[in-house]
C-alpha cells in the first residue's frame, strides 16, 4: 500500500514523493491509494481554516494550498471536458479534448468551478475550525472516494495516463476503499458525523454522472474525465457539508 500510495501522490499532486514505475503500476491497481492521498491532500489544504485569520483571507489561504499542493493538472482535465460539452460531434469532442487552448466552454466551467469552491470555502470557514477542518479535509477524501469509484468501475477511453488507471481493478476493490474512507466521518466531533456523512457521499455521487457523461460522449473515462470528476466532487462535496452542517 506504501508504495501505491507514493505512487497516487506522484500522480495526484506535486509533492515531491518519487514513486517511479513500481509506484504508478502499484497505484493502478490499488483504488484505495485515492482516498489515502486525499487525506494528505486535505489535511495540507485545511491548515489555513485553523489559522487565527478573518474568514474570507482563511477561505483564500485554502485555495492558494490546494492548488499549490495538487497543481492544475485536474483544472485542465475540467476545461477540457468543459470544451468538449460544448462541442458538436465526437470528432469536435475528441479534437477539443486535444486542443490545448481552452475555448469558452472550458472557460466557463473552470471559472463556475473556482468561483462556487471559494463560496464554499467562505461557507466551511464561518463554521469554526474544528468543523472546518474537518469538513475540507472530509470534501477532500469524498473527491477521491469519486475518482478511485470511476476507476474501479470506469470503461477506459483513449489511451493517456488517467485512462491507464480505469480498469485495472473491479467493483470489489471498493471495499478498500470505502474502508479508508470512513475515518474521515467516524472520527468527528459531537453533532458533525452526519455532516461528514453527506460530504464523503456526494463525491461518487458526482463522479458516477461525469463517468456516465464521459462513456457516451468521450468514449470512456480519460484522464480528463478523472480531473473533471475530482474538481466538481470536491465543490459539491463541500457545499454538501456545509449545507448538511447548518441544517443539522
Amino acid at each position: 500500500m506504501l508504495t501505491a500510495v507514493r505512487g497516487a501522490l506522484a500522480f495526484l499532486t506535486r509533492l515531491p514523493v518519487g514513486g517511479g514505475e513500481a509506484g504508478w503500476d502499484a497505484f493502478r491497481r490499488t483504488p484505495a491509494a485515492f482516498v489515502v492521498a486525499g487525506y494528505v491532500v486535505g489535511g495540507l489544504a485545511a491548515l489555513p481554516l485553523l489559522l487565527p485569520v478573518p474568514v474570507s483571507t482563511a477561505a483564500a489561504l485554502y485555495l492558494a494550498t490546494l492548488y499549490l499542493v495538487t497543481g492544475v493538472t485536474h483544472v485542465d482535465g475540467l476545461a477540457d471536458c468543459g470544451d468538449a460539452a460544448a462541442a458538436h460531434g465526437a470528432d469536435d469532442r475528441r479534437s477539443a479534448l486535444k486542443d490545448s487552448r481552452i475555448g469558452v466552454g472550458g472557460l466557463l466551467v473552470v471559472g463556475l468551478a473556482l468561483l462556487a469552491l471559494a463560496f464554499g470555502a467562505l461557507g466551511v470557514a464561518g463554521a469554526g475550525p474544528r468543523i472546518a477542518a474537518r469538513l475540507i479535509l472530509a470534501s477532500e477524501v469524498s473527491a477521491k472516494v469519486g475518482m478511485a469509484t470511476l476507476a474501479a468501475l470506469g470503461t477506459p477511453g483513449h489511451e493517456g495516463l488517467g485512462s491507464a488507471v480505469v480498469g485495472e481493478s473491479n467493483g470489489a476493490a471498493l471495499l478498500p476503499v470505502v474502508v479508508a474512507a470512513a475515518p474521515a466521518a467516524l472520527l468527528a466531533p459531537a453533532g458533525a458525523t452526519p455532516a461528514l456523512v453527506v460530504t464523503l457521499l456526494a463525491g461518487p455521487a458526482v463522479a458516477l454522472p461525469v463517468g456516465r457523461w464521459a462513456t457516451a460522449h468521450l468514449g470512456g473515462v480519460t484522464g480528463d474525465a478523472l480531473g473533471a470528476a475530482n474538481e466538481l466532487a470536491r465543490v459539491v462535496a463541500l457545499h454538501a457539508g456545509v449545507v448538511a452542517w447548518t441544517l443539522w
